[in-house]
C-alpha cells in the first residue's frame, strides 16, 4: 500500500485487514470486495491499493490492474449485462474519498435490481461542440498528462 494513505480511510483500513471484508481477489496494486450495501447480488468493489480521492490522481499502473480484475469479477457474477461504475467527488456521487469501481450486476430490466442511470443529454450548436473540441484536443496534445 502507498505511503500516502490515510489513517482513517475507511478503504485503506479494509486493504490492510483492520476491517473485515469478503474478499474477492487482491493483487500487488488492487483489492476487490463485495459491497456491504449492494445494488444487485454480487455487486463487487475494486480500489486500488494506493490512496487517492480521484481516478486522475492514481498512478498508472494502478489503474491498469483494476480493469482485468472487473472484468473477472463480472464473469463470476454470472449475468450477461452489468454496469462499471467510477464516480469522483462528493457531488459526483462518490461516498468514500478513496478511488474505486463498482462492478454492478444487472440481472433484468426492472429498476429495483443493480443500477438505474437517467441520462440527461444536452445539445450544443455545431460551433460550441467546435470550441469544446479544440480545447480539449489541445489539452490532450499537451505536455504529459
Amino acid at each position: 500500500m502507498a505511503a500516502k494513505s490515510l489513517a482513517t480511510c475507511i478503504f485503506c483500513k479494509i486493504i490492510k485487514g483492520e476491517i473485515p471484508s469478503y474478499k474477492l481477489l487482491e493483487t500487488e496494486f488492487s483489492f476487490s470486495f463485495l459491497d456491504i450495501g449492494p445494488l444487485s447480488r454480487g455487486h463487487a468493489l475494486v480500489i486500488p491499493k494506493y490512496h487517492a480521492e480521484k481516478m486522475h490522481e492514481l498512478p498508472d499502473e494502478y489503474l491498469t490492474d483494476v480493469l482485468p480484475i472487473a472484468k473477472k469479477i463480472a464473469i463470476a457474477q454470472g449475468v450477461p449485462n452489468y454496469n462499471i461504475l467510477q464516480n469522483n467527488g462528493r457531488i459526483a456521487h462518490q461516498e468514500v474519498p478513496h478511488a474505486h469501481f463498482h462492478v454492478i450486476p444487472k440481472p433484468s430490466a426492472s429498476d429495483d435490481e443493480g443500477l438505474y442511470v437517467g441520462w440527461p443529454t444536452k445539445t450544443f450548436e455545431k460551433e460550441e461542440m467546435q470550441k469544446i473540441f479544440e480545447d480539449m484536443k489541445s489539452k490532450l496534445a499537451g505536455p504529459a498528462l
